[in-house]
């Protein structure tokens, strides 16, 4: 399954509302949204379910955030909309229940594919230890991938966002064992996230700040209440590189992003991005002063940097 993303273009929407809620809807609608889903479309929705904690820990994506989610892609009229996500810190059925997933999934009557078995197809990597890794085989009947998560920092991979959120959501902990440690992709972690995105190709990346995550994430950090920040884009690489700078981070602070970056497989400087919604500057100090107590404490205080920090 190797496609091409349903928009090439880098169009980057930062919203803010009253809740996560309405601040996504709010999003998308500045995204061309229509080209993303087209009627009849098969959806993947790839939310972070990595553990079995609450939304407000900032680990896991939030219930009623997904609900919309689910709501909003409804109204494109795709022909199948699938909630597919291996955990990797607990069963994924576990995580389900606890946070409250399993009734979204009932209520919406969307069906749910656990992504941690099979019935599998192999999946080529050009990795220097996983050179292939079974994958379900719903990834092929996907038209549209969705990558939903938190924004966090992560103690090996730097940044967990959109495209680690698919890259470590989607192999199977059947086979990669739980925390997805056993076969070697943590050995060359940034290597294997590179290697699967050039493979999987993310048509939509929403990534919330409404609770993220500083410190020793992607599970035991502080969680920062940034109330309905998101960032959407029809661009995986771009959607990451604007959370990364939220946290501090330029591209080259993340390897498997400056990596990506060169395989061109999307874009990292703002300049090059359509940045719709809030301005990249703001959307800086509003995460700063709810993470730092202090609206200056940004990649952008004195300059807009460009990649180099220049």
């Amino acid at each position: 399954m190797i496609k091409e993303r349903k928009v090439k273009e880098p169009i980057v929407a930062i919203s803010k509302a009253i809740s996560e809620g309405k601040s996504l809807e709010k999003a998308l609608d500045l995204l061309p949204m229509d080209k993303v889903i087209q009627k009849g479309d098969v959806v993947i929705i790839t939310p972070n379910w990595v553990k079995d904690k609450k939304p407000k820990d900032g680990v896991v994506v939030g219930p009623k955030t997904l609900k919309k989610l689910i709501q909003y892609v409804k109204s494109k009229q795709p022909g199948k909309i699938y909630i597919a996500v291996g955990s990797a810190g607990a069963k994924t059925p576990d995580v389900m229940k606890k946070v409250g997933y399993d009734k979204v999934i009932q209520d919406e009557e969307v069906e749910f594919i656990d992504m941690n078995y099979g019935p599998y197809i192999n999946l080529e990597l050009n990795h220097k230890i996983i050179k292939s890794t079974p994958i379900n085989k719903v990834i092929d009947e996907a038209d549209v991938i969705i990558s939903f998560t938190q924004l966090k920092q992560h103690e090996e991979a730097t940044v967990t966002a959109s495209i680690k959120n698919i890259a470590m959501g989607w192999p199977p902990a059947e086979i990669h064992g739980y925390p997805k440690k056993n076969t070697g992709i943590h050995e060359d972690l940034h290597g294997f996230i590179r290697s699967f995105a050039n493979k999987v190709p993310i048509d939509l990346s929403i990534i919330s700040c409404d609770k993220a995550m500083i410190g020793t994430g992607p599970t035991n950090g502080m969680a920062v209440d940034t109330p309905g920040l998101i960032i959407a884009s029809t661009d995986p690489l771009a959607a990451d590189a604007i959370g990364a700078r939220l946290l501090g981070f330029l591209p080259q602070a993340v390897c498997y992003l400056y990596g990506l970056y060169k395989d061109g497989i999307g874009e990292v400087k703002p300049e090059n991005m359509d940045i719709k919604g809030i301005d990249l500057v703001e959307a800086e100090k509003i995460f700063s002063k709810a993470a730092y107590g202090k609206s200056d404490v940004m990649v952008d205080k004195e300059k807009f940097k460009d990649i180099h920090g220049q």
